[in-house]
């Protein structure tokens, strides 16, 4: 058993450490530093491993801490009418239920897996409950800091904060018995990337029960979610003997693993074909228009599907819950002063609300996979006089197609303000709407922007920038923490304002000085 983990650490650790190198090598200002046998070079082996480790520590603790952060306190603040365990306890109690059969990671066909099963022929049953033991044993360890201390602060007990790890393990455990004994009566392999529509209705189903009863006050009891979570230990005890005994982990893993080599192969083509799906075959498309705007304009009459008519959608579904919240503050004049004080001092959080809707990233991957993708590849499409032209285009299209949802939002909170009480500063109102149409064209200019300098797929349309990752998840968190700010519309949306104008000419500068240099087909 030693063995076969210690060449499993050094088999993932391996793939991840030759991932760093190559990603450091993508980075712009090392790119020029770092020399061609990079993989040879002692030194930054020793500190690609170093970020190895610590990248294997980060996915014990920041991705559990990040999950109660948003999907169970995060969340769990809304419902302020219920006790606060109770909610807790019944928010962690049915997501647990949903991730111990939609993350099981004993039926996840990965590469590592493979690599070891197939290609070096590794003991399969060795190799499975190693990966799976030490796999359970991260879950432990990651949620426990974060039960003990979410857990005590929302008003559990000691010593079921201390158990709950142990409780959501011993669910992993029942489903993943429960699995290996359906293989055997009906020779089906249970594939958890490839989740059949019942297991999505059942998660749709459980989401619902997970955050809509609490709302109207009617999460489960206490003692129930209690019970319900302690009873899993048992059942757990007892899976475990299951698990330990089964006999055909090499045929199970066989069936898993059968199309992996050639799915590596084929998903880029596959998401290149999807990308081409979207484009419309209606021959009647045309345009009047000359040069890059004749090019401009066929592109988005084509892609009305993902651009346009998402935005619409979009808008529609806020002008909706504009309309309900009108109308809740008609028959409820009682939460008038509650909402007026929260639209006083909520405006950052719509940040993230803008970010979520905008449409930026799915536009230049559309750009990329169904224009640029091949356009690159000539001489004249990369003058820096093209380039700055079409940039200048595509930023005008993208900032209308996200203005139309902002535009919405911005207007309705407006009204809701009046609604709700009104303000002593008239200039709120604008201030409101306008910092909200900033937001969204922020977010255009930002994406178009980053794509251009960054420009991260290659040829084969495979994502190879690092560094343009790295911008994004920034961009997420940078939103994400907005959400905690209360600052008052005047001060906030002034400055938003400022601060979309300045950036927008920066942008503009870094995009005429270093377009002509980067945008261009990865290798």
């Amino acid at each position: 058993m030693y063995k076969t983990l210690r060449q499993s650490f050094s088999l993932k650790n391996t793939y991840r450490v030759n991932s760093i190198l190559y990603s450091l090598k993508q980075v712009p200002l090392l790119k020029k530093i770092l020399p061609e046998t990079l993989y040879q070079v002692y030194g930054l082996k020793v500190f690609a491993n170093v970020l190895s480790v610590l990248w294997e520590i980060a996915t014990i603790f920041v991705g559990k801490l990040a999950y109660f952060l948003t999907m169970v306190c995060g969340v769990g603040f809304l419902y302020q009418n219920t006790p606060e365990a109770q909610v807790f306890l019944h928010i962690l109690l049915f997501l647990s239920l949903i991730g111990s059969y939609s993350n099981t990671g004993i039926f996840n066909p990965s590469r590592d897996k493979y690599y070891a099963m197939i290609l070096l022929r590794m003991n399969a049953k060795e190799y499975t409950l190693v990966n799976y033991g030490y796999l359970l044993g991260k879950v432990i360890v990651g949620f426990l800091p974060c039960t003990l201390f979410f857990g005590l602060t929302h008003g559990v007990p000691l010593w079921l904060c201390l158990l709950l790890p142990f409780c959501i393990v011993g669910m992993k455990l029942m489903i993943s018995a429960f699995t290996l004994w359906d293989y055997e009566r009906t020779g089906t392999a249970y594939n958890e990337n490839q989740l059949p529509k019942l297991v999505w209705a059942c998660n749709a189903g459980l989401l619902a029960v997970t955050y809509g009863l609490p709302a109207f006050g009617l999460a489960l009891p206490l003692w129930a979610s209690t019970a319900l979570m302690l009873v899993f230990l048992p059942i757990g005890g007892l899976s475990a003997w299951k698990i330990l005994t089964f006999r055909h982990y090499r045929e199970i893993n066989q069936e898993l693993l059968a199309e992996v080599h050639q799915q590596m192969d084929t998903v880029q083509n596959a998401f290149k074909d999807a990308a081409e799906k979207t484009i419309s075959a209606d021959a009647s498309i045309s345009s009047s228009r000359k040069g890059f705007e004749y090019l401009n304009e066929l592109f988005i009459k084509r892609h009305r599907k993902i651009l346009w008519r998402s935005a619409i959608r979009i808008a529609c579904i806020c002008l909706l819950l504009v309309a309900g919240s009108l109308a809740a503050l008609y028959f409820l004049p009682e939460i008038r002063p509650e909402i007026n004080g929260m639209l006083l001092t909520w405006l950052p959080y719509f940040t993230f609300i803008l970010y979520l809707i905008n449409r930026g990233t799915g536009f230049t991957r559309v750009l990329f996979m169904n224009c640029d993708h091949s356009l690159l590849t000539y001489s004249f499409y990369k003058q820096p006089k093209f380039i700055l032209k079409l940039f200048q285009i595509r930023l005008r299209e993208i900032i209308k197609i996200n203005l139309l949802p902002a535009a919405v939002i911005g207007v309705g909170l407006a009204l809701l303000l009046y609604a709700s009480g009104g303000t002593d500063t008239p200039l709120n109102y604008a201030v409101m709407i306008v910092s909200t149409l900033c937001m969204s064209v922020f977010f255009s200019i930002h994406y178009l922007t980053i794509y251009y300098l960054l420009q991260p797929y290659n040829a084969g349309t495979e994502m190879k920038s690092a560094t343009y990752q790295i911008i994004l998840a920034a961009t997420y968190l940078i939103c994400y923490f907005m959400m905690n700010l209360r600052l008052p519309v005047l001060g906030f949306g002034l400055a938003y304002i400022g601060f979309t104008i300045l950036y927008s000419v920066v942008a503009c500068l870094l995009v005429y000085r270093f377009a002509p240099k980067t945008f261009r087909l990865r290798t």
